[in-house]
């Protein structure tokens, strides 16, 4: 019995290490959100030349209007370009999208992958351009999100992560979405950036010095989470990433829970993978040569997804409750105290995070639906072999409102 119970007791304290840790983890970051970060000032006074390169496999029923309303900005046109790579588009979406101001490449691979069909565009526009701006095929850019991003390379950025926010929020799927993202930004963006800490990058809305982006690009081939890849790799170099909470982009929001359940599925592969990769390496570079932007990344591949966080801790902190209610507490080797304080922490830094404007009926209806999400979201980890190794694609187009 002794033995059993020495080892309920490791469980227990393993629990509250990993998931005590990630509440005083976010909630250090979000607190910090709260506040600006520091700004650097102009070192340069250039208007640069730049690629929007906008990747999408089979996204017929919104490219078209993406590619009009990414013409559509207050920065010269004389400027910036706006490049389709098109993967197994329809005839029909071609011969509109030739009609537009624009460029369209056509691609094809027998395993279509974003970094694939980048590598592919850029070798074809060849390097007559200063940055490459990255959208997904359901992304809408503000009028002036060019302009913001090109004053950040003047103060001497080479990467800049924009703020993306809900296109839709038309169901409660969606509107979880739109939140969670918005919780990202002002943890892992805009908190770290108050921090020093670089910021966290998304997958689009994001732009890089065009000859640096070109040739880290050519060293990634991610089926899935090429973002965070890209994402290590810079960081290792000490590339500082700027995060612009003022630019701002639209982004369609997951609508069901299928696509949910998928999504967040290649998502949690993603992080795992990259975690077991580089996880001795960010040790190296934190111990050997105090690379903390490093460090902290390859932590975030291991941290429980919000949603988990928060659910995982309310279920265990109940369980502690009930086993203090029913007077046995002398089966836990670890104070009910530090779950309850793990749940506050993360309580407060999701209510730090979340925009004023989610605070409505819709939202609470909405939550509604987040045990639903949770559990999904936790079958997932039961489900990640093999979802890194082969491209899932996230249709866009908007459904009904639920």
């Amino acid at each position: 019995m002794d033995v059993i119970k020495i080892l309920i007791h490791g469980i227990e304290f393993l629990l509250i290490g990993y998931f005590g840790f990630a509440s005083i983890y976010v909630f250090i970051f979000s607190f910090a959100g709260l506040f600006k970060a520091k700004k650097r000032n102009e070192i340069f006074h250039k208007q640069r030349k730049f690629a929007v390169l906008i990747p999408g496999y089979k996204e017929d029923s919104v490219i078209v209007e993406v590619a009009k309303q990414a013409l559509k900005q207050s920065y010269s046109e004389d400027f910036f370009e706006v490049i389709i790579i098109a993967d197994s588009f329809q005839e029909e979406t071609l011969a509109e999208l030739q009609k537009l101001a624009i460029k369209v490449i056509e691609v094809s691979f027998e395993k279509s992958t974003k970094s694939k069909a980048l590598n592919q565009a850029m070798k074809v526009i060849g390097d007559g351009y200063d940055v490459a701006l990255i959208l997904d095929a359901d992304n809408i850019m503000e009028d002036h999100f060019i302009e913001k991003v090109n004053n950040a390379f003047n103060q001497g950025y080479k990467v800049v992560q924009g703020h993306r926010i809900a296109k839709n929020t038309n169901t409660s799927f969606a509107i979880l979405d739109a939140i969670s993202e918005e919780i990202n930004n002002h943890i892992f963006r805009k908190g770290h950036r108050v921090l020093g800490l670089s910021s966290a990058l998304i997958g689009s809305g994001m732009a890089f010095d065009y000859y640096f982006f070109k040739n880290t690009m050519a060293n990634v081939n991610a089926v899935g989470g090429f973002d965070k890849e890209l994402e290590l790799k810079l960081l290792k170099n000490r590339t500082k990433i700027e995060y612009l909470n003022n630019a701002l982009v639209l982004d369609e929001k997951v609508q069901k829970s299928e696509v949910f359940s998928n999504q967040r599925k290649r998502w949690l592969s993603a992080q795992f993978i990259y975690f077991g990769r580089y996880f001795v390496l960010g040790l190296k570079e934190l111990f050997t040569k105090g690379n903390i932007d490093f460090f902290d990344k390859v932590y975030q591949m291991v941290s429980p997804p919000r949603v988990l966080l928060l659910g995982l801790v309310v279920v265990i902190s109940f369980v502690y409750f009930a086993i203090n209610f029913f007077s046995l507490a002398n089966l836990s080797g670890v104070p009910a105290i530090f779950w309850y304080a793990s749940l506050l922490l993360t309580i407060l830094a999701f209510f730090f995070a979340i925009p004023k404007k989610f605070y409505s009926s819709k939202t609470l209806r909405a939550v509604l639906t987040l045990p639903k999400a949770f559990l999904l979201m936790f079958l997932s980890l039961f489900k990640l072999k093999g979802a890194n190794k082969k491209f899932i694609h996230t249709q866009h187009g908007t459904v009904k409102s639920q």
